[in-house]
């Protein structure tokens, strides 16, 4: 029998369960950059966006994590293009709580009839009956937590959603949300060079709470030339970007870090990170040197 990791290599990042019946391989995909510039509108070559979607599954990707405010819906509605009907293993995952006005401008906005809207259109963009995983993209300060995450219940109580996450939160808003629902998911800002949201995954992991860490490839000045990544690289033949990810894998068995890129390349590159294994030496070196 042929060794499935050597034709889908994000298989060889091992699986985690979001909220303890939904399994995903590890290595899964985050999809803000197949939209334009400043994560609005088209993309500049929609062809090459389904490819790459196409590829990560045929890669093993079976988590992809998208929002209503790429584009807006422009990823949600090329992931459908380009994957619909969807394998029965593949879980989307998606998030409301912005709004958009422009190319880079994000408003935080997550009154309840908002979310219910943009979950509403998410189902249909998407081709879902249940979207998997539904995450608030950030609090509004401006509306009450239980207001917001109480119509996530509701829609979730409705079968609209299976499971609730958060985004960009703290140690302290991840135990205020779970007074108010049960929450399976955080995905915060986290990178072998900036680790800023150490405490909360300590805490996911003390709750077995998945940890998504977006802008996950960033290795800051670890990767210049002559650097503390070169060694490393050069004994695994792998580059900054995939050890920076290896890294990531290597760090805790909750974490489902989701590289995002428009070229199949650098998807290609991203996914093999999932093969790269790290010495406990190497490990520390990479988490002592950033």
């Amino acid at each position: 029998m042929a060794d499935t990791t050597s034709t889908q290599p994000a298989k060889a990042s091992g699986t985690y369960r979001i909220g303890g019946d939904v399994q995903v391989d590890r290595l899964g995909y985050g999809a803000m950059q197949i939209t334009g510039p400043g994560v609005w509108g088209d993309p500049k070559d929609p062809a090459e966006a389904v490819r790459v979607l196409r590829r990560a599954v045929e890669l093993g990707v079976t988590f992809i994590d998208t929002a209503d405010s790429y584009g807006p819906f422009v990823s949600e509605l090329l992931i459908r293009e380009a994957l619909h009907p969807y394998a029965d293993d593949l879980v989307i995952a998606t998030k409301a709580g912005f709004t958009r006005a422009g190319p880079g401008d994000w408003r935080p906005l997550a009154r309840p009839e908002y979310l219910r809207q943009q979950c509403e259109l998410s189902l249909r963009h998407l081709g879902l009956d249940c979207i998997p995983l539904y995450q608030l993209h950030r609090i509004d300060p401006t509306v009450p937590l239980a207001d917001q995450l109480g119509e996530l219940a509701l829609l979730k109580q409705e079968g609209k959603i299976r499971h609730i996450g958060l985004s960009e939160v703290t140690v302290d808003q991840v135990d205020a949300a779970r007074q108010i629902t049960p929450i399976v998911s955080v995905q915060n800002l986290y990178n072998l060079a900036d680790r800023s949201a150490e405490p909360v995954l300590e805490h996911c992991e003390r709750n077995d709470l998945a940890f998504i860490p977006w802008f996950p490839i960033a290795t800051g000045n670890l990767a210049r030339p002559g650097g503390p990544l070169d060694a490393i690289a050069a004994e695994h033949r792998a580059s900054a970007a995939q050890l920076a990810l290896a890294w990531l894998l290597r760090r805790s068995p909750v974490m489902l870090p989701i590289p995002g890129t428009s070229s199949v390349g650098h998807l290609e590159e991203n996914v093999a990170a999932a093969e790269v294994r790290l010495t406990d030496e190497e490990f520390e070196a990479l988490a002592k040197a950033a």
